[in-house]
């Protein structure tokens, strides 16, 4: 139910040092005007439902089904949300889950951690946040990887995302760390959105002034970026730490590099679904070999014999990750052993308590 992509000796030896420990969730949200760009991200069918993503993620990754929800999950072009997968694992599992606001227009519904970050302006600006902000959620970062590791207690901690149009920040931040992200990047939609991305990045590439990480972060970042790697940085240095997503976990890694060259990579795996892992419209397996030393981890979550046709989209390429999905499909099968059968049973009975 685990397959390994990259740095195989290094993501074998990280799954036997976690195996059958429960971990904690931590996920980090956050928003990037770049979301609001018209066909840049199907995680929200309009750029309005696009505004309210991260925080209805964020209340359903919490409180589950609910009756009257007060911001209800937004429907999706096609697809149901990453979310079901991420709260299926929460609920049966009993994670400790903790959510960080890094930066959003609006605040969760549900108890968080606020890093009083804001929303990062578009990409295109280059000009997303002030400098100030950057190095005070990476102080931040750091407070919270120390204090998770802590409580990790030599486990590991689970490290995932919510941001709308954060596959756009994160072919930014790659291009501008060197790193040859063209093509390579995934998104929300079946065939990636290559040239509409790749437009949007270089507009704001072309004003960026300064290549340190935290100046690249302010000109051309999102809020979450910052957070992510400071937080697996510190607590990588007593506890494991699975970054949670493709693309834009792949970017939090190089920034790490980028900050902290001597971080404890041994105790660092980028963990996705093998939506992402195979996305032949992407070339996830690339770019963790052109970044370097990442274990690339996927989950074999496979949703083709479900009964739901919301979730055999996913088998046709639409939707792929999200809100940590594989990183805690990974985590079901590193915890309890959970087979296929096992991971797609629980998603569709959260399904079914939300119809």
């Amino acid at each position: 139910m685990i397959a390994i992509y990259t740095e195989v000796a290094r993501g074998k030896a990280w799954l036997e040092r976690y195996r059958g420990q429960r971990p904690i969730l931590a996920t980090v949200l956050g928003f990037t005007a770049t979301g609001l760009i018209p066909g840049i991200s199907a995680a929200g069918a309009t750029p309005q439902a696009r505004r309210y993503t991260a925080i209805a993620d964020a209340e359903f990754l919490v409180n589950g089904v609910a009756k009257n929800p007060v911001y209800p999950l937004p429907p999706l072009t096609v697809g149901a949300s990453p979310v079901y997968i991420s709260r299926a694992v929460v609920e049966n599992l009993s994670l400790p889950v903790y959510l960080f606001n890094a930066g959003l227009l609006h605040p969760p519904s549900v108890p968080y951690i606020d890093l009083n970050g804001r929303a990062a302006h578009c990409v295109s600006t280059g000009a997303a946040m002030p400098l100030d902000i950057v190095t005070a959620l990476y102080q931040q970062g750091l407070k919270w990887g120390e204090k998770l590791a802590i409580e990790a207690g030599g486990g590991y901690i689970i490290i995932g995302e919510c941001v709308v149009g954060g596959t756009t920040t994160a072919l930014s931040l790659l291009t501008a760390l060197g790193i040859e992200a063209r093509g390579k990047v995934n998104s929300s939609h079946p065939r990636c959105n290559h040239e509409q991305k790749w437009s949007i990045v270089q507009e704001g590439l072309s004003k960026l002034q300064n290549t340190a990480p935290f100046s690249i972060i302010a000109a051309i970042g999102d809020p979450m970026q910052i957070v992510a790697a400071g937080m697996a940085i510190k607590a990588s240095e007593r506890a494991g730490v699975l970054l949670a997503g493709g693309t834009q976990m792949l970017a939090v890694y190089a920034l790490m590099g980028a900050i902290e060259p001597k971080f404890n990579r041994d105790s660092v795996v980028v963990g996705t679904t093998s939506w992402v892992a195979r996305d032949p419209s992407g070339d996830t397996v690339g770019l963790a070999e052109a970044i370097g030393e990442v274990p690339l981890l996927a989950t074999g979550l496979n949703f083709s014999r479900s009964s739901y046709q919301v979730l055999r989209v996913y088998e046709e390429g639409f939707v792929k990750e999200g809100v940590g999905a594989g990183g805690c499909a990974i985590a079901a099968s590193l915890y309890k052993n959970w087979t296929n059968t096992d991971l797609v049973g629980a998603i569709e009975l959260l399904l079914a308590r939300s119809e």
